[in-house]
């Protein structure tokens, strides 16, 4: 099983795990211990930023699926010709802190933009749905998305709160919103959904409980200062996914 088809069966299965080495981290070796833990782990696919080095550097190094994400499409079409298995228009969520905005309208049409430069070629196409938009317009943008062909969307949650929370309460309020947009995206339209923003190993079994086929987990890895914990959590990630496998199975 090769390319992005790994990818494809676990979303089929609804145990998909995307780890997020970050669109804005372009710390090398950083990136080669979030894609190493990845591979430990036995996740789905790993995320990376589309700096052309990087891509190579990555690509020569794994077999794992490999996303690119960007919010330029030329970027996104050059990846692909990098040896990239699949490409997402996102992630949004952390470029909301450098004064970035997106509207539903801008992402529709950035993904237009994308499906042209690609010409008809057949690759594995991800969007991010903005978090801060209202979820009227999240839903409208996802249909007008599943009617394009893109292949998955991806949920994020914008929420930044003023009240310093400790514990499971602070992974909970980061969470709530993007779970809460899984299950208003699942309900509407028929591509996966993959469930990311505050996503852990606290929060994944609720993402799975909301409808999504995919997490995507970046900052509860990437920031992580070992390998051995990088590995540690993507493992109970991975865990978290199967055992979702198995329940959704039992239900068919």
């Amino acid at each position: 099983m090769t390319g992005i088809d790994l990818f494809k069966r676990h979303l089929e299965e609804k145990r998909a795990v995307k780890i997020i080495a970050g669109i804005d981290n372009f710390d090398i070796e950083n990136i080669k211990k979030v894609v190493s833990s990845a591979q430990k782990a036995n996740a789905s696919a790993i995320d990376i930023c589309a700096d052309e080095d990087i891509i190579k550097e990555i690509r020569s190094m794994t077999e794992l699926p490999l996303f690119v994400s960007s919010v330029v499409p030329s970027e996104l079409v050059k990846a692909v010709e990098l040896g990239a298995d699949a490409i997402e228009l996102g992630n949004f969520d952390v470029l909301y802190k450098k004064g970035y905005s997106f509207t539903a309208s801008e992402v529709l049409s950035l993904a237009r933009e994308t499906l042209a430069l690609l010409n008809g070629k057949d690759v594995f196409f991800c969007v991010t749905i903005p978090g801060e938009i209202s979820i009227s317009e999240q839903i409208e943008l996802a249909k007008n998305l599943e009617s394009l062909g893109v292949d998955l969307i991806q949920t994020e949650g914008h929420y930044t709160s003023d009240v310093q929370l400790t514990g499971a309460r602070a992974l909970m309020d980061r969470a709530e919103l993007t779970v809460s947009n899984t299950i208003e995206l699942v309900r509407n339209v028929e591509i996966p959904v993959m469930t990311a923003t505050g996503i852990n190993p606290t929060t994944a079994p609720f993402a799975f409980a909301a409808g999504a086929s995919a997490i995507g987990c970046g900052s509860c890895i990437n920031k992580l200062n070992s390998e051995i914990s990088m590995i540690a959590t993507a493992s109970a990630l991975v865990e978290i996914a199967n055992k979702n496998a198995v329940k959704s199975a039992q239900l068919v």
